[in-house]
C-alpha cells in the first residue's frame, strides 16, 4: 500500500533555454474507492490509497450516516480485485449496526466524488448541509439560565501561527510528489500559550479525504473519542464549506487553513460555532468567525 501512495514515473524535463533531460519522478497515487453500505452501493470516491478504514469512518460521520465507530460493525475489502487477480482494496463492503442507516434516510450519491470536491454527487441542495450529533457552543454565549458560558478552549495567536509549519513537517508524500493535501489534528490544553500536541496527520490527493482520515483516526484511536472539542484542525488547503462542516460534524471548534476561506464556509462557521481561520502564513492569519477563541 505504501508504494501506491507515491507511484514512480519517468518524466521528461524542459526549460526555457531548450535544454531537456529525462529521469525518474514520483506521482501522488489516486485510485477509486467504492463504498457499499449493507449490500448497496453508496458512493465512489477518488483517494490516495492508505488509511482507508479511517477514510470510510470519517466520511460516513461527515455524511451523518454514523455518529461513532460502534455504528460500524465491519469493513470488508475482500471484493476489491485488480484485473490481474490481486487484491487492490478498492471496494469496501461496510456493514452497519442494525437501524443505523437506510437508503430512505440517507440516499446514495448519484455520481462519484472526485478528489477535488467533497460534496460532488449530492442529490439535492438541501442535502449538502448536515446536522451534527456534536453541536458546538460558540466561544461566548448565554445559556437558558442566563449564566455566561465561556468556551473552555483558548489558544494563543503565536501557537496558531506555528501550526502550518508543524503540519508541513509531516508531509512525507508531498515531499516525494508535490501533489497531495494534508490535515493535522492538534490537542489544546488549559494553557493557551502551551504548544498544542500533534495527535495525527494524514495526506491525500483530496483535501476532504485528508480531513476524513484524521477524523476517522480519532473515531478509532483517540482516547476520548468524539466530540473533539479541545482540538484545532490545520489544513494545507483553502477553508472550503465542506471542510468546515466536517469540523462541525466531529465537534472540532477551530479550523485553520493556509489559504482563503469561501463566503459559505465563513457563514456556516458562524452559524454552527466553528472558528474559521484563513491565510495562516508566516505567523499571521485572519479569524473570520469566533475570534474569542484566540488568546
Amino acid at each position: 500500500m505504501q508504494m501506491r501512495k507515491a507511484v514512480r514515473a519517468r518524466v521528461h524535463k524542459f526549460d526555457a533555454t531548450g535544454e531537456t533531460s529525462a529521469g525518474p519522478d514520483s506521482l501522488a497515487g489516486e485510485e477509486p474507492l467504492e463504498m457499499q453500505l449493507d449490500g448497496q452501493q453508496y458512493t465512489v470516491t477518488m483517494r490516495t490509497p492508505g488509511n482507508d478504514v479511517e477514510l470510510i469512518a470519517g466520511y460516513l460521520l461527515s455524511e451523518a450516516v454514523v455518529t461513532a465507530m460502534d455504528d460500524i460493525e465491519e469493513i470488508n475489502f475482500s471484493a476489491g480485485i485488480a484485473p490481474d487477480g490481486t487484491r487492490n482494496y478498492n471496494v469496501a463492503r461496510v456493514r452497519l449496526r442494525p437501524g443505523v442507516w437506510s437508503p430512505e434516510s440517507a440516499p446514495p450519491r448519484n455520481v462519484y466524488t472526485s478528489s477535488s470536491c467533497g460534496i460532488c454527487g449530492t442529490a439535492a441542495a438541501d442535502a449538502v448541509t448536515k446536522t451534527s450529533a456534536f453541536p458546538l457552543i460558540p466561544a461566548s454565549c448565554h445559556l437558558e439560565d442566563d449564566e455566561e458560558y465561556e468556551f473552555p478552549q483558548l489558544i494563543s495567536a503565536a501557537r496558531i501561527g506555528q501550526l502550518p509549519d508543524r503540519l508541513r513537517q509531516t508531509q512525507e508524500i508531498f515531499d516525494k510528489t508535490g501533489g497531495v493535501h494534508a490535515a493535522a489534528l492538534f490537542a489544546v490544553g488549559e494553557d493557551p500559550g502551551a504548544e498544542p500536541e500533534l495527535l495525527i496527520a494524514r495526506e491525500d490527493v483530496g483535501r476532504h479525504n485528508a480531513v476524513d482520515k484524521v477524523i476517522g483516526w480519532a473515531m478509532t484511536n483517540h482516547e476520548k473519542g468524539l466530540p473533539l472539542r479541545s482540538t484545532v484542525l490545520q489544513v494545507s488547503a483553502r477553508a472550503s464549506f465542506e471542510l468546515v462542516q466536517k469540523c462541525a460534524m466531529a465537534g472540532i471548534p477551530m479550523m485553520s487553513a493556509v489559504s482563503a476561506p469561501s463566503a459559505m464556509a465563513v457563514d456556516y462557521g458562524r452559524g454552527v460555532g466553528v472558528t474559521v481561520i484563513g491565510f495562516n502564513r508566516k505567523g499571521r492569519f485572519n479569524a473570520y468567525s469566533y475570534p474569542e477563541r484566540v488568546a
